[in-house]
């Protein structure tokens, strides 16, 4: 099961204390997959689509609890792409259906219930912003695992209502963007902690533990990775380096001779000789008295410089020979 899926399963099972919250958030997800049929004689139904069974159980309770119409849930089974179930609660026909849409101050018109914005009544309430914002990720959110790219959305099919539901995350200091794709308009958070707050805001505390969790394994291995290549690229130069300086020490004692360099020079020649796995630091310690980093590695510096100089007067004797 996908992180996405865990989350709205915890958050389907958060209840609010409060019927105006409970209302707020059943608006929000009527928005989101909610439709009105029109029939004969204009009589109204409506249909909320959802293919998650838990988000499907809690708009039938909500409608139950908050109005008492009655209610059923279709399954349907899709025969294209993965043959998911797709959960239809249906509100047939009936007495007192109007006061629903009045209640959730959705239009009856038959057209798209997304295309209106958000009713200012029902988010009055710091407590309701957060159950709408909880019923707009349940009706048509996801949050990537948080081991990959920080991603967390919210689709819908109305740029009214993606601003103004952006607008409505930027209350909480959570800096929403929204951007077009295809049809649909999403409204965005990149960083974790923007991810991890609306996560709090919503209720969803068990996938928040889990998401900072992962978060933190994921920037600790980040760390040990990096350290990794540090020390492993330091190594490489270190060895790179010590190769360097033996191979031209013996090229000057197979040309020059050590014992014609100067004393600071032939000495740093023969530690190095003797030690060619010891970085800058160990050989400076051998020294008496010891010798400082930079020092060490000034001498050994000459000596490079020594062993060009006589590559370089060798190969012009060879061409004049």
């Amino acid at each position: 099961m996908s992180f996405s899926a865990v989350t709205k399963n915890e958050l389907a099972r958060v209840v609010g204390s409060k019927d105006c919250c409970r209302l707020a958030e059943l608006a929000a997800l009527i928005k989101m997959d909610g439709s009105v049929q029109i029939s004969g004689q204009k009589k109204l139904s409506l249909n909320i689509v959802t293919e998650n069974a838990a988000v499907a159980r809690k708009i039938f309770k909500l409608l139950k609890n908050l109005f008492g119409l009655s209610t059923e849930i279709l399954v349907r089974r899709k025969v294209r792409l993965r043959k998911n179930n797709v959960y239809l609660v249906r509100i047939p026909s009936q007495p007192g259906i109007e006061e629903i849409f009045k209640a959730l101050g959705i239009g009856a018109s038959g057209a798209a219930i997304a295309a209106e914005g958000i009713n200012r009544e029902l988010i009055a309430r710091e407590c309701c912003r957060k159950a709408y914002l909880r019923g707009a990720f349940l009706g048509g959110g996801s949050v990537n695992n948080p081991e990959g790219t920080y991603h967390l959305e919210i689709i819908t099919d109305s740029q009214q209502h993606a601003l103004e539901l952006a607008r409505l995350m930027q209350s909480f200091h959570l800096p929403a963007r929204v951007s077009p794709r295809k049809n649909w308009y999403v409204v965005y958070l990149k960083g974790s902690e923007q991810i991890i707050a609306c996560l709090n805001y919503m209720g969803a505390h068990g996938a928040l533990l889990d998401f900072e969790n992962a978060r933190i394994y994921k920037d600790m291995r980040n760390q040990v990775n990096r350290l990794v290549n540090c020390e492993t690229a330091n190594l490489n130069k270190t060895v790179n380096a010590a190769v360097r300086q033996l191979e031209n020490i013996k090229y000057l004692a197979d040309t020059v001779g050590l014992a014609k360099l100067p004393k600071p020079l032939r000495e740093a020649a023969e530690l190095r000789l003797q030690y060619p796995d010891a970085s800058l630091k160990e050989l400076g310690e051998l020294w008496e008295p010891p010798l400082g980093k930079s020092g060490v590695n000034h001498r050994l510096r000459k000596l490079e410089r020594l062993a060009e100089s006589v590559r370089a007067k060798r190969a012009v004797d060879e061409f004049f020979k």
